[in-house]
């Protein structure tokens, strides 16, 4: 396993979202394409926003809490016909390992929620493309909705 972190969210050419995950020496990313909702969820994580109500990664913690589990980490650990699939793994409170299959945005917004590692699968590792490249990409087809405020993670 690779442990990776959330670098940002970000729009494709054609408006929808990407959530980029790097290594830890951030040479590498996984771009993850992710529904709009998952990834304004995961922006407010990355920003530190507290909402007055909370998200449904907010209840799912909640949930955990008051039933004695704990979220450990989330794993990225296939891609079948593009479409990559996550894992969460729970220590219930026979302290047991629980496994439960979701989609990477809700994984990662999990994890971004309760602090646990997120964890890419070789497999998954082999569709990472070089950091600089994207960039350099990035700077020539400018996507997003303008200048992020005051810096930090943010969806553009």
């Amino acid at each position: 396993m690779i442990p990776v972190k959330v670098r940002e969210v970000v729009l494709d050419q054609v408006q929808n979202p990407l959530l980029l995950l790097v290594d830890i020496e951030e040479s590498m990313v996984l771009p993850i394409g992710i529904g709009f909702w998952e990834a304004q969820a995961i922006v407010l994580k990355l920003q530190g926003h507290v909402p007055p109500r909370p998200l449904t990664h907010d209840l799912f913690k909640a949930l955990c809490s008051h039933l004695g589990a704990s979220v450990e980490k989330v794993i990225i650990n296939d891609i079948r016909k593009s479409t990559f699939f996550a894992e969460i793994y729970l220590t219930n409170s026979a302290q047991q390992e629980v496994v439960v299959d979701a989609r990477p945005s809700d994984a990662v917004a999990l994890a971004l929620t309760v602090g646990c590692p997120i964890y890419i699968t070789k497999n998954v590792a082999a569709y990472t493309v070089s950091i600089k490249d994207l960039l350099e990409e990035q700077k020539k087809e400018p996507s997003g909705f303008g200048e992020p405020d005051e810096g930090g993670p943010h969806l553009h």
